[in-house]
């Protein structure tokens, strides 16, 4: 028998929540069956499996956080754009850290198609235009901010930074104004000279 008022949806809600409160790695059905206080099997008509559910969450993150970026986005280009994607993105990791590493799983190739992790990629390619870069360049520049972004985040979560005098939000700036001045001059040094 189905339990009234359980959907996929709203299980899918509870479990990304559950994630931000004891980690992604810790969310499986029965721990959500616990939250509900239902039988694991009541879960079932709902669910296929504990992957089921994980891949449920990161569908979830990935829309929530592709919708935070866009908003934050609107009406900006150049260094105002791409710190406003970026501080979208950390400001989602530290309030949700459960659903931001939801966002980092891994997809097969067709959900991955599917998802609102090619809303992010688009994104990133839209603060690129503003910086006049070209292919490949483009796409470097996609997997560096990716990646800087992903490292600070989670050395930063992590309490990495917690042992120096220098508070991290000066180093985040410090970050910024950096990928701001390297993207710039990336143009500058692949445009030819006009002759």
């Amino acid at each position: 028998m189905v339990r009234a008022g359980l959907t996929p949806e709203r299980l899918t809600r509870a479990g990304a929540e559950l994630a931000d409160e004891v980690g992604f790695d810790q969310v499986t059905v029965s721990a959500l069956a616990r939250q509900f206080d239902v039988k694991v099997a009541s879960l079932y008509s709902h669910l296929k499996s504990s992957q089921d559910l994980r891949i449920r969450i990161a569908l979830f993150a990935l829309d929530e956080l592709a919708d935070r970026v866009a908003a934050a986005l609107a009406g900006r280009a150049g260094r105002d754009a791409l710190a406003a994607f970026a501080n979208a993105y950390r400001d989602y990791a530290r309030e949700h850290p459960g659903r931001y590493a939801a966002a980092r799983l891994r997809l097969d190739p067709a959900t991955a198609a599917a998802s609102a992790g090619v809303r992010h990629a688009q994104m990133t390619r839209a603060i690129l235009r503003g910086y006049d870069l070209t292919e490949p360049d483009q796409t470097h520049a996609v997997r560096m901010l990716g990646s800087v972004f992903h490292g600070y985040v989670s050395l930063e979560t992590a309490g990495g930074f917690s042992h120096t005098a220098i508070d991290s939000q000066e180093s985040w700036v410090w970050v910024l104004d950096s990928l701001d001045a390297l993207l710039r001059n990336r143009h500058a040094r692949t445009t030819p000279p006009i002759t």
